[in-house]
Parts: C-alpha cells; structure tokens; sequence
C-alpha cells in the first residue's frame, strides 16, 4: 500500500472495483438474463465481483455457475465497460465475456440471482445496469459476424 510521504500514514487508493458480466447465448433459446435478489433490483446479465487472486475468465465461470447453474466454455471477450455512472452503488469496471452453455439444461437463479431464464435478443426486458448498451453492442458485433460460430436467437 502507497504510505504518504509527509505523514507516514497508509493511502487507500480510490479505485474502479473490477467485476466481469457474461453474456451466455444459446442458439435457439437466446440469452440468459438474472432477476436480481439485491438492489437495483431487475434483469441483468450475469456477473459479479473478482476476486483477489482470481482471474477474470475464472471469476465469468464462477459468476455463472452462481447465479444460473450452468458451465460455461467458448469464452470470449466482448469488451470493457468503465462508465462511472454504469453501477449506480459505486464506480465498477467489468470484463465482459461471451459464452456458451456446455449443456442443454435450463438456467436456474442461485446466489444473489433469484431467478434465471432465456430470453430472445429480440424481447428483452428492462435491465440494470449498463447492460442493455452491452447486450446492443453484442448484437451488432453478432450481426457483423465477428462471433460467426455463434448463431443469433
């Protein structure tokens, strides 16, 4: 930790806290989406903090598996996303990754999700958070073909 040079006591820096959203898209179904159980409340990708000693693809499983009950692969990056004002709590900066599910089963809210489902990129519901920019910015890098193994719901 940085200490002062006048006064000798320790700086606690004011940094953004690092945390990763994952957009987890299925061919047929869509996206997964998260009702939040903590405020804001509403739809939201899921994610949530790193943590130290974790890297941040680690933490987008983990994030994952918590908040839907699905693994995860294919895991790529879609971008940064450090707007002071996207977390209305604090200034955030999330990793976001795109994935695909491992398997056919169907999402299931745990964690601080209490609940979790497909829905098509076509019929979202409001979401918290920047996420909405997020998921647009997906949908133009999908329809660009940068993600051509992955095929739009």
């Amino acid at each position: 930790m940085p200490v002062c040079p006048h006064c000798g006591q320790v700086i606690s820096p004011r940094n953004p806290y690092p945390t990763v959203d994952i957009i987890i898209i299925h061919p047929d179904k869509g996206v997964v989406l998260v009702e939040r159980r903590n405020p804001p409340h509403g739809w939201a990708l899921p994610g949530g903090f790193v943590d130290y000693g974790e890297s941040v693809e680690s933490a987008a499983r983990r994030e994952a598996l918590e908040e839907t009950g699905l693994e995860v692969g294919d895991l790529r990056l879609l971008g940064v996303y450090s707007d002071p004002q996207r977390d209305p709590r604090f200034h955030t900066m999330s990793t976001v990754f795109v994935a695909r599910p491992l398997s056919d089963a169907l999402p299931c809210g745990g964690d601080d999700a209490k609940n979790a489902q497909f829905f098509p990129l076509h019929a979202l519901p409001p979401l918290a958070f920047d996420h909405r920019q997020i998921l647009e910015d997906f949908i133009r890098n999908l329809r660009s073909g940068v993600y051509a193994s992955l095929s739009a719901a």
